[in-house]
């Protein structure tokens, strides 16, 4: 070891700022350890001269790796107990270039869950920028942000904290720039400020207080210590002179070379496939725990080419610029690795020119100038690598990404060059620089459709992720549909019934349905939104199943936000039966919102037909490319047939929306799917019937039903309490009943047995009914049913051991002129209804 590193071992009692403080009068008050975090340097910057040289960040001053990823895991683990588990899994953390990069991964790995990226000052051919911002006092001012995942900054957009890493929090400009900049892209709730020190002025302070009143957002700071720098008048223009003094008297310090250049070996990392090399492109949590795998092998390799010599030496690990994880990471595992009897520190070189002054008052002894080595697009120029000539490394790790292995990292002035000259060993650590995938030109996404242009509801209850094919065609009479669809010819997404007309009688019943329900209504409302909000919160997005899950989705929006003050984004998305969801509304929602806080909501479920086909549906979005992360669980205001965990209640009982169409939904279709019409960027198709508006009930059954929520508010909070303790794994239970209903009826077909009150009136509504199944008991919920049953001439069949209210059973192997399952004909044509017209149902 040199006589220099042990004195300076030995006596640390000189604070590394007392010879610009002395010189130029600048002082520094603050928290205990501020001295000891922070040391004084000048440089030739017409914007600021003095330097904040901070000792555990790992840039300019040598450290133990343990010491400078210990102050940003301890920071991160801070901001997750600031945020609480749930609303730091949905966070993601932005370090900036080049000072801060490692610190910030450092923090999103004391977050645990986050995914990372930081910006960069190295545009990347084929990345498409997301952002950019500029820092107003460093001497390179734009960073760009260029994520591999264009929606990783959108992830969790308004309900996802973005957090914002940088070393020193001088003035707050480059937050305010960075968070004005992505807040008009993708406005969010919470900010939340990282930074070893905090050195902000008061009148610094009260701007970024008022930033965040202006923005409507809340802005916390997370940092290790506090002070202020006290600046005399005139100190820039002093402060430059004295550089150009010292630079004059050449007064950088000129240390002996070795008799010969030590020998530079190339250590192969065997760096882990796939794994970024840092987070210029995003890292995700996979990539984490991929690298975490890998770096006790990497430390081995390292320390076997160091061989016996450096053990018990001083041995600096060395990054290089923006690229400061890896090596800081690798630095940790070779302390691991090598244990105490081994001095591992850790550095990193870099763009920003300052002044050396061997005096153990000043932060920057010693500086190595080399050539840049990476082709950088500002051209080429000089960097740095500070404290590193005369600290008496008996061996130097230099590790950089495969773009900066160029001839000019290997040139006789180059930096291992310059490094061979100043230690015994010199080993060369490649991490290939990670290549994001090609880019593919996004289609133009579709917007949603909002009302009163498309629905009769209030734009903010629901934006409608279809396309409007009002203007189109699409209707075809109820048994020409049925024919279509059971011969094979048709799929019943591919045109619309047509839109039933209710009679008088049909209208007052679900007047009296409608009252009589509501309080139970909003019971199993209130339940279900307690539970997602729990268990899914706290800012779920709800979309909705097209379009029975609609008028659901609205009263979870409304509960929400009566209850809870939220206010929930609510979408309506199109699944169809046998040909999967839309995958394009899908995609629009994972560039909006993080596809983890999606919750899908239905109405009811009858068999859970619906319930597989989106599991199926998004397990085929995912493999076919499409982003992943939905969590394909439908929650729904009751689920009678046991098919789902997240409900309201499971009792079948009348829901008054099932009893119309569209006149209680919005005045929307059902949604269709039909490849003339959509095409492969488009969402699904569905009409607004503007016609049918003094018909229109959809908001008279929110209204009333909302009406009841604190009527029912203590009953939903002991429900909800009660149903997230217990067991409430699906049972499919319903399934099992309709398989055996398919056999016992000699139908031989699931499709064509629809359990429960809802489905049995879309049988009665939509289809050709050829009986039902009643529970025998089941009172007034079932007086509708009894009704249309009576209006299109279909017989009602008591029955026991029901699990469902009832069932509706559409006719088997139906062509207008075939005979049933029981061998009895089907007059063709259309069917009697009660006001002596025909129904053509919807």
């Amino acid at each position: 070891m040199s006589e220099r590193a042990t004195r300076e071992e030995n006596v640390d009692v000189v604070w590394s700022g007392d010879w610009v403080a002395e010189r130029l009068g600048v002082g520094l008050q603050g928290d205990g350890e501020l001295r000891e975090l922070l040391g004084l340097a000048l440089r030739r910057n017409p914007k600021r001269a003095h330097l904040l040289v901070s000792n555990v960040l790992g840039k300019h001053v040598p450290q133990r790796p343990s010491v400078v990823y210990g102050a940003g895991y301890g920071l991160g683990e801070r901001v997750r107990a600031l945020l609480g588990a749930e609303e730091a899994r949905r966070a993601v953390v932005l370090g900036y270039a080049e000072t801060a990069t490692g610190l910030g991964h450092a923090v999103a790995d004391g977050l645990r869950d986050a995914p990372y990226l930081h910006s960069t000052r190295r545009p990347v051919a084929g990345v498409r920028q997301a952002g950019g911002f500029e820092e107003a006092h460093s001497h390179a001012t734009s960073h760009l942000l260029l994520p591999e995942d264009p929606a990783l900054l959108a992830q969790g957009a308004v309900a996802s904290p973005l957090v914002l890493v940088d070393d020193e929090f001088s003035t707050g400009n480059t937050v305010l720039n960075t968070i004005r900049a992505l807040h008009e892209l993708h406005p969010r709730d919470r900010y939340v400020i990282v930074a070893l020190v905090d050195m902000r002025s008061p009148a610094d302070r009260d701007r970024l207080t008022a930033f965040a009143v202006e923005i409507g957002a809340r802005v916390d700071l997370v940092t290790r210590a506090t002070g202020t720098v006290t600046l005399p008048d005139g100190v820039l223009e002093r402060g430059q002179a004295l550089v150009a003094a010292q630079e004059a008297e050449e007064a950088g310090p000129v240390h002996e070379a070795a008799g010969r250049a030590a020998p530079v070996t190339r250590v192969d990392l065997a760096w882990p496939v796939g794994v970024p090399d840092g987070g210029r492109h995003g890292f995700t949590p996979s990539h984490r725990a991929a690298l975490e795998a890998a770096l006790p092998d990497m430390a081995e390799r390292i320390a076997d080419t160091l061989g016996d010599g450096a053990r018990q030496g001083r041995v600096l690990v060395l990054g290089f610029e923006e690229l400061m994880y890896a090596p800081l990471r690798l630095g940790t595992a070779l302390e691991d690795s090598l244990g105490p009897g081994t001095e591992i520190r850790y550095s990193t070189t870099t763009r920003s020119p300052v002044l050396a002054v061997d005096d153990p008052g000043y932060a920057i002894r010693t500086r190595l100038v080399f050539p840049a080595h990476d082709s950088p697009a500002d051209g080429p120029g000089d960097r740095y690598a500070y404290n590193v000539a005369g600290a008496g490394f008996d061996a130097v790790v230099a590790v950089v990404d495969s773009t900066a292995d160029t001839p000019e990292l290997h040139a006789p002035e180059g930096l291992l060059a310059q490094l061979a000259a100043h230690t015994g060993q010199v080993l060369l650590a490649v991490v290939p620089s990670y290549t994001p995938t090609p880019v593919q030109e996004p289609a133009v996404l579709p917007e949603p459709l909002r009302g009163p242009d498309f629905s009769s509801y209030p734009p903010e209850d629901v934006g409608w992720l279809l396309q409007d094919l009002s203007d189109t065609e699409l209707e075809a009479p109820t048994e020409e549909r049925e024919e279509a669809i059971q011969s094979g010819g048709a799929h019943y997404a591919e045109s619309l019934p047509v839109e039933y007309q209710p009679s008088a009688e049909y209208q007052a019943l679900f007047s009296a349905a409608l009252e009589t329900s509501a309080a139970r209504i909003a019971r199993a409302v209130g339940t279900v939104t307690e539970t997602v909000l729990a268990e899914r919160g706290p800012r779920p997005v709800l979309v909705s199943l097209a379009r029975a899950g609609t008028p659901v989705g609205v009263l979870m929006r409304r509960w929400a936000r009566h209850r809870h003050g939220l206010d929930l984004p609510h979408y309506a998305i199109s699944i169809v039966r046998g040909r999967g969801i839309d995958a394009t509304a899908l995609r629009w929602l994972a560039a909006h919102h993080a596809p983890a806080d999606v919750v899908f909501v239905d109405g009811w479920t009858g068999k859970g037909a619906i319930t597989r086909e989106l599991a199926a549906a998004i397990t085929d979005f995912e493999a076919s490319g499409g982003p992943a992360g939905f969590d394909p669980e439908i929650a729904v205001l009751a689920d009678p047939g046991g098919c789902v965990r997240t409900y309201g209640t499971r009792e079948d009982f009348l829901i008054p929306s099932a009893c119309l169409n569209s006149t209680v939904s919005g005045l929307i279709s059902r949604t269709v799917l039909r490849a003339d019409l959509v095409g492969p960027d488009d969402f699904h198709g569905g009409k607004f019937y503007r016609e049918l508006a003094e018909s229109d009930v959809s908001g008279r059954f929110l209204d009333t039903v909302a009406a009841r929520f604190d009527e029912v508010a203590g009953q939903v909070e002991a429900e909800a309490k009660e149903l997230l303790a217990a067991d409430r794994a699906p049972t499919w239970e319903g399934w099992a009943a309709v398989e055996r209903i398919s056999e016992e009826y000699g139908i031989h077909d699931v499709n064509l047995v629809k359990p429960g009150v809802g489905e049995t009136t879309r049988v009665l509504l939509r289809r050709v009914p050829w009986k039902i199944l009643a529970k025998r008991g089941a009172g007034t919920d079932l007086e509708h049913i009894r009704l249309l049953a009576e209006q299109r001439g279909v017989p009602v069949e008591e029955v026991d051991d029901l699990p469902y209210s009832c069932v509706g059973l559409i006719h088997p192997r139906y062509t207008r002129g075939a005979t049933g399952a029981d061998g009895k004909a089907v007059a063709g044509g259309s069917t009697p209804a009660a006001d002596g017209g025909a129904v053509k149902d919807a």
